[in-house]
């Protein structure tokens, strides 16, 4: 077969084989939060894994279907990866026929010369260079690949070992770089459903791609994180009641404010007893 047989057959399956768990998620998710508007310019973030690959794929899809007046630009920001790391991205943009942008930064050696709080401050700079680079690209908006399965987790992380209750929203205002927003166009999809995909046209993309973690170095810890943690209590909580997941993303749009010992609101915490009387 072809490259470009292949390519063929991935980019129908998003509206055939896999319409229900992918497409159909997709842009539901888009109209039921409102993550596109008119006029708008996104930059759809690529880092190199299966999600952000398959939102790229899904958002080509959209300007041949969709009525709304919006475009879309493809960004892959370096932070510093590996030559065999940066070259698997090449080859599959060429594969799946992205037109990315690939922006060049020194992320990983600025964020690992710190003594302290390597990862924190990486992350943290990882996301400013892609609102920047959006913004200097005239994007109004950032596109990033998480999904449904990343917001139960971290609603159920933020219970256990943060000891508050906030989700991953599917849009954000940016506090520092004006007129900006993040969305999540993915917030619908399943993982095993963007596995499956993958799995079916036999695409391999990056894990981890920080220079700095070794595979069995990440295999060591990953059975210490919180994240792989919460993943192993989710699928335990499963085999007795196949609604957990669905009632973990229900439960961050059904708060009951008057069962709540207090909350936040612009900053300010508001204790049930200041209302308690009235």
């Amino acid at each position: 077969m072809s490259t470009l047989e292949k390519y063929q057959i991935i980019e129908r399956s998003i509206i055939t084989t896999y319409r229900k768990r992918l497409w159909s998620k997709f842009t539901k998710a888009i109209k039921e939060y409102r993550l596109i508007e008119e006029g708008d310019c996104i930059c759809c973030c690529i880092s190199g894994g299966k999600d952000s690959f398959i939102m790229a794929k899904l958002f080509m899809e959209l300007q041949k279907h969709t009525h709304i007046n919006f475009s879309v630009k493809y960004l892959v920001m370096n932070p510093g990866y590996n030559q065999e790391n940066l070259q698997k991205i090449k080859d599959n943009l060429q594969l799946l026929n992205i037109p990315a942008v690939i922006q060049e930064t020194n992320i990983f050696d600025v964020a690992f010369g710190m003594q302290k709080n390597a990862c924190y401050i990486c992350a943290k700079m990882r996301r400013g260079a892609l609102y920047n680079l959006a913004q200097n690209m005239g994007c109004n908006k950032i596109a990033l690949g998480h999904h449904y399965d990343d917001v139960i987790e971290t609603t159920l992380m933020n219970m256990l070992w943060s000891g508050s209750f906030q989700t991953m929203l599917p849009k954000l205002k940016s506090q520092n770089y004006q007129n900006m927003q993040l969305i999540r166009p993915l917030y619908l999809i399943r993982e095993k459903d963007i596995i499956a995909f993958c799995e079916a046209h036999d695409l391999k993309f990056l894990r981890c791609a920080c220079k700095f973690t070794l595979e069995v170095q990440q295999q060591k810890e990953e059975s210490k994180s919180q994240r792989y943690q919460t993943k192993k209590l989710i699928e335990s909580l499963l085999k007795t009641n196949p609604n957990i997941e669905k009632n973990i993303f229900k439960s961050a749009s059904n708060v009951n404010i008057d069962q709540i010992l207090g909350y936040k609101k612009d900053g300010k915490l508001v204790n049930y007893l200041d209302t308690y009387d009235n």
